[in-house]
């Protein structure tokens, strides 16, 4: 089996896993480009340094990366499947910097983990440059992952049973299969080959997802409105009722935005299900009780110890970060990204827009979105 060479741009929860558990596979070479300082320093200093992941049930695994730098030449050099690990707000940038480095000599399959927030539009742009680079994206992560210590070790949380790529709608079929049959030599979980790029972006996920959560929670009627909360705070199992209710609130007008962008484009969005349902078909049983979305998100497994990030003041009070992925990337590149659409189609999404706007507020307005890439004759060029 020829060799696969991987990078991994980012250092943070994901690289440090995914660096990990591509060793485990036979004939993977991984680089972890990444400008975390500690990382870096981590590995400067000691050349067998390796990266440990605990696993859930408390054993490790250990692997050495072949390169970590952050030298794009020297990490992307002859590689054959990029994958982007940062937020979105970062994307960007850093297409913009590995751009020169990337192989012109053959198809680079360029994508990212997660792939929403119209990376392909992103990537499209980005790469302008590059005709080879084969865009695409993953609707989630295929594990999740916390408790990061940089350069050292991560835990990995649940795992997906299957997971779902797509691909820039320019694509073709043969570059779909080979980077499907790439990513299957990298991940046990069977790997799906979607249709159309826009089940991802459409997939709700982290934007209306930690939004709703901080909404109930500090949002105008939310339990922390204006005041501290009292420690720190699980994501999910600590969500409040008001927050699952706006989730649920969002993702209805969620679907109801498919069947519109379905209708204007001539398209099948059938694969984005309601959330609960891609939860619960996600996690499996270790959800243990799948009655409602707040007992979805309160009693799954693989969602507990994800902590909210939170600001601790003088008083020992907490604050949410408003500068933590939560806001710069689920709102500014997420939220917007369903607005603007529902804005284009002329389609009201109370709910979203509601959460956008206050959120927008609460961070003290944007100061980049994904509208500038969102490609300005969008649904018209999307259509068959």
């Amino acid at each position: 089996m020829p060799t696969l060479k991987v990078a991994l741009c980012g250092g943070g929860r994901t690289g440090h896993l995914n660096a990990v558990l591509f060793k485990q596979r036979p004939g993977v070479q991984v680089a972890l480009l990444s400008q975390n300082a500690r990382l870096l320093a981590a590995h400067a200093d000691d050349a067998e340094q390796g990266l440990r992941v605990w696993l859930p049930d408390g054993s490790a695994l250990d692997a050495r990366p072949d390169i970590v730098s952050d030298d794009p030449a020297l990490a992307l050099h002859d590689v054959d499947v990029v994958i982007i690990t940062v937020p979105a707000q970062l994307r960007w940038e850093l297409l913009r910097r590995i751009a020169p480095s990337l192989p012109r000599h053959k198809p680079v399959f360029v994508g990212a983990i997660p792939g929403f927030c119209g990376f392909d539009w992103l990537a499209e742009k980005a790469l302008a440059d590059c005709p080879n680079a084969v865009i695409w994206g993953m609707k989630d992560v295929p594990h999740t992952a916390f408790d990061l210590q940089a350069g050292h070790s991560v835990r990995m949380g649940g795992a997906k049973s299957r997971l779902h790529m797509a691909c820039h709608a320019r694509e073709s079929a043969s570059q779909r299969q080979q980077l499907q049959a790439c990513l299957q030599r990298l991940y046990e979980a069977p790997v799906q080959l979607l249709e159309n790029y826009l089940e991802i972006t459409l997939t709700p996920g982290n934007p209306i997802m930690h939004s709703s959560v901080i909404y109930g929670l500090i949002g105008p009627y939310g339990q922390y409105h204006q005041r501290a909360l009292p420690g720190p705070l699980c994501w999910w199992s600590e969500c409040p009722e008001l927050g699952a209710y706006f989730l649920e609130r969002c993702d209805e007008e969620n679907q109801r935005l498919c069947r519109a962008v379905e209708r204007a484009l001539g398209i099948d969005l059938s694969s984005v299900k309601p959330l609960r349902q891609e939860i619960i078909e996600a996690y499996g049983e270790q959800i243990r009780e799948t009655h409602s979305m707040l007992s979805v998100l309160r009693s799954n497994q693989a969602y507990a110890d994800i902590y909210a990030p939170l600001l601790a003041d003088a008083q020992g009070g907490y604050w949410v970060d408003t500068q933590s992925r939560a806001f710069e990337e689920d709102v500014a590149f997420g939220l917007a990204t369903l607005v603007e659409m529902g804005r284009r189609l002329a389609l009201p999404l109370p709910h979203i827009e509601e959460l956008f706007a206050w959120t927008s507020a609460h961070m003290g307005g944007l100061r980049q979105s994904s509208c500038h890439y969102i490609p300005s004759d969008w649904p018209k060029r999307n259509k068959p």
